[in-house]
């Protein structure tokens, strides 16, 4: 049985929440109060991310796996899921599964080309390095408006964080034992076939100022790969998009779940 870290709150409906590459649960937190009015809502760490123990062998489809360990332990047949990044590769997987009431990706891996993949892989590895390298002065250099604009790759708005919220982004990453490993293993992943998905609700959201997943190519080519889905563009916002707009992303799935 699979063991995850996790945090649930609210009522209705299951909700799963799934974070990208080197990060965790917290980073729905500006959306899950919103979420918990109208969802059971469950926000997960993958193994070897957040609280989680690591798996031996770790890559996007071992996660995926573990994910689906884990919604059968807890009995959450055909939840609702939400993933971003990472996240989004693995709920489109497992609603291809059969696994989802309905997949919510918010630009997710995989639409890529190879030169894109390359650099998504290599711009989070020196990403890595770099705040490795700072590690030592990271509460002083974050904590100021112009130093929190280092976590630019990732946010559209890294200006409107706080210094806890951009602290516990880099150290997500920085102590997250599975991302070498995941990270890695994007070079071999691929989406599931779009048949798969045709009898599941797919909705794809991208951020206009997405520069990791660029919006410009990756969520075109989303729209042509996945017609049958609903593409939505959340405007003014980054790769990871809940603290950019958190209003406009809890609308989204709240408008499409409800």
């Amino acid at each position: 049985m699979t063991t995850l870290n996790h945090h649930r709150t609210g009522s209705g409906d299951p909700l799963v929440l799934v974070h990208g590459v080197g990060s965790r649960w917290e980073v729905w937190e500006p959306i899950i109060g919103a979420l918990a009015e109208s969802f059971d809502v469950i926000a997960v760490d993958l193994p070897g991310f957040g609280g989680s123990a690591p798996l031996p062998t770790t890559t996007v489809t071992t996660l995926a796996d573990a994910l689906a360990d884990f919604l059968a332990a807890e009995r959450l047949e055909q939840p609702h899921l939400a993933g971003n990044s990472m996240g989004g590769g693995i709920v489109l997987e497992l609603a291809a599964r059969g696994l989802a009431r309905s997949a919510t990706a918010f630009s997710p891996i995989g639409y890529w080309d190879t030169p894109g993949r390359i650099w998504c892989q290599q711009a989070l590895g020196r990403a890595k390095q770099l705040l490795t390298a700072l590690r030592p002065t990271l509460p002083t250099v974050l904590g100021t408006t112009a130093g929190r604009s280092a976590l630019g790759l990732v946010f559209g708005k890294p200006w409107l964080l706080d210094t806890r919220m951009a602290m516990d982004t880099a150290d997500g990453l920085l102590d997250a034992t599975g991302f070498d490993a995941a990270l890695a293993s994007f070079t071999d992943f691929r989406l599931p076939d779009p048949s798969a998905l045709a009898d599941v609700p797919v909705t794809i959201a991208w951020g206009n100022r997405d520069i990791l997943l660029t919006y410009a190519t990756q969520a075109r080519r989303a729209r042509t790969l996945l017609p049958g889905a609903r593409h939505l563009t959340l405007h003014g916002s980054g790769h990871t998009p809940f603290s950019d707009d958190p209003a406009g992303c809890a609308r989204l799935l709240l408008d499409r779940l409800g």
